[in-house]
């Protein structure tokens, strides 16, 4: 059963709305809208980023796509058997996800990448119906802090109770497992806060949950 998702015209956050038809103004050929999920429901891995980039996911349409986030994250998840195919930065590049789902806490792109609490708190309730659509979820990788407080408040439970650190592994109640990374950012991945080793180190982790 296909979650309830944020319609192309939703209201909920005045400014991130007013930041969407700025680049509808701007941009009329690209997305501007909330970003759908990625990959199939009957994963058993969600990847959860914090919202979309202006210039990437927002642009495509497609979750991690179009911007540097997006080149550490998809190569890696293909390394170890999440993704299938030549990741290319557009959604028409044929790369498919495998027992793997790829999504954003909030789904509209908030102006210079800074995420308010109200927009987390707006989104929330699609982020909470999207992990209770998955009836094979076993995994839920934050990546990001904010992912990390968005996936633990959707669950109902406290963030104070799992913190935040690259490379853990968190036990949940009811069996699933939170993964931290640090997020694959441009400014992340530019200062050396995340290489693609340490990313490799936390999906093969994952990996091994699942086998």
């Amino acid at each position: 059963m296909q979650p309830h998702l944020p319609g192309r015209d939703c209201p909920l956050c005045p400014r991130l709305v007013a930041y969407r038809e700025e680049y509808r103004g701007l941009h009329p050929d690209w997305f501007n809208a909330p970003v759908p999920s990625f990959g199939p429901l009957e994963a058993r891995l969600l990847v959860v980023g914090q919202a979309p980039g202006v210039n990437g996911a927002n642009r495509t349409g497609r979750p991690f796509t179009g911007d540097v986030a997006g080149r550490l994250l998809y190569p890696v998840l293909g390394k170890f058997g999440f993704a299938q195919g030549v990741f290319q930065e557009r959604p028409d590049d044929g790369m498919t996800l495998v027992d793997c789902r790829v999504t954003n806490a909030v789904r509209c792109a908030p102006p210079q990448h800074k995420l308010e609490t109200s927009d987390k708190n707006h989104c929330l309730p699609y982020l909470a119906a999207e992990i209770a659509a998955m009836p094979k979820l076993r995994v839920l990788l934050a990546i990001g802090q904010k992912a990390h407080e968005s996936i633990l408040q959707g669950l109902k439970l406290k963030p104070g109770a799992y913190k935040f650190r690259h490379g853990a592994q968190h036990a949940l109640p009811g069996g699933l497992v939170l993964a931290d990374s640090f997020h694959t950012s441009q400014y992340n991945v530019n200062t050396g806060r995340i290489t693609e080793a340490m990313f490799e180190e936390i999906v093969a982790g994952i990996r091994a949950l699942l086998a």
